[in-house]
């Protein structure tokens, strides 16, 4: 017989060990779910997943400099950072120029930095299961200082939007208008992305790049079915977000499974309750 299964008591007894990653799953999911009602919109999905690949590949060099380079200020956030600006540096830029398509860029950027992580993680064999974790959000516990990054850069990327909501919106969804009304519309395009790339990096290093893609992506999809307009989408995508975060890794604990992939399969099941809800609203 298998062991039996952990019950609410068990849970309660030792919420101490789980309350900071419960708490950076709900604060990832709802900056993460807002942000993610322009991604789905703007149709830059996969944005999101590139950004989260450099990211892991940021932390996979800083390591590599902390052991064989003996750089100990090499830190794991800044490396995921550095790259995740860099590459968004590279999707904000005009690819038409260069001949490619923005989807090129992102493959290349995608395939590109997911090889060069396993390859830079494969020579770190101290932090391996670090490596292990970032890639493919595994980690159960959170670090408090990942837990504090996550805090204050979603307060930040909060912030901003709250304050130039009306210029991303308008900049993301009507850019000639936004440029007859005098708005700096590539200012506010990059604004956005760098945005996107800042919590993405400090996310990714705290839970992994597969919960925070669904993060990104999945709540917004469900919001922008069920919510009557753009307006109840950002807050319901949040609301949507942080659920995901914090009963995904609630139900982990208790089938016993992995972290990061229950929380997206929560946000999915998210989606799939949203679909009657948008099936009904187009027959009304």
């Amino acid at each position: 017989m298998g062991e039996p299964a952990p019950s609410w008591a068990e849970f309660a007894s030792a919420f101490e060990l789980f309350r900071d990653p419960i708490v950076c799953g709900v604060l990832a999911g709802v900056v993460l779910g807002y942000l993610g009602v322009f991604v789905v919109l703007r149709r830059m999905v996969f944005v999101t997943a590139a950004i989260s690949q450099s990211a892991g590949l940021g932390v996979a060099l800083a390591f590599y400099a902390q052991i064989h380079l003996g750089q100990e200020t090499a830190h794991p956030v800044a490396g995921a950072l550095a790259l995740s600006v860099l590459a968004t540096l590279l999707f904000a830029a005009q690819p038409e120029r260069l001949r490619v398509s923005r989807e090129s860029l992102l493959g290349l950027a995608y395939v590109a930095a997911g090889a060069a992580a396993v390859i830079v993680g494969d020579r770190i064999t101290q932090e391996s299961h670090d490596i292990s974790a970032i890639l493919f959000g595994t980690a159960v516990l959170v670090r408090p200082e990942d837990l504090r990054a996550v805090l204050g850069v979603g307060l930040f990327v909060t912030a901003v939007h709250l304050w130039w909501h009306r210029g991303f919106l308008f900049a993301a969804f009507d850019p000639d208008g936004a440029r007859v009304h005098g708005l700096p519309v590539r200012l506010l395009d990059t604004v956005l992305w760098l945005l996107v790339a800042l919590e993405v990096s400090v996310t990714t290093r705290a839970l992994g790049a597969l919960p925070v893609f669904a993060f990104a992506v999945l709540p917004a999809m469900a919001a922008l079915m069920a919510s009557g307009g753009l307006r109840g989408a950002f807050p319901l995508a949040a609301l949507l977000g942080g659920i995901a975060g914090g009963a995904g890794y609630v139900l982990a604990y208790f089938l016993s499974t992995p972290v990061g992939a229950t929380q997206v399969v929560v946000a999915a099941s998210l989606v799939l309750l949203a679909l009657p809800v948008r099936a009904v609203r187009g027959r009304a």
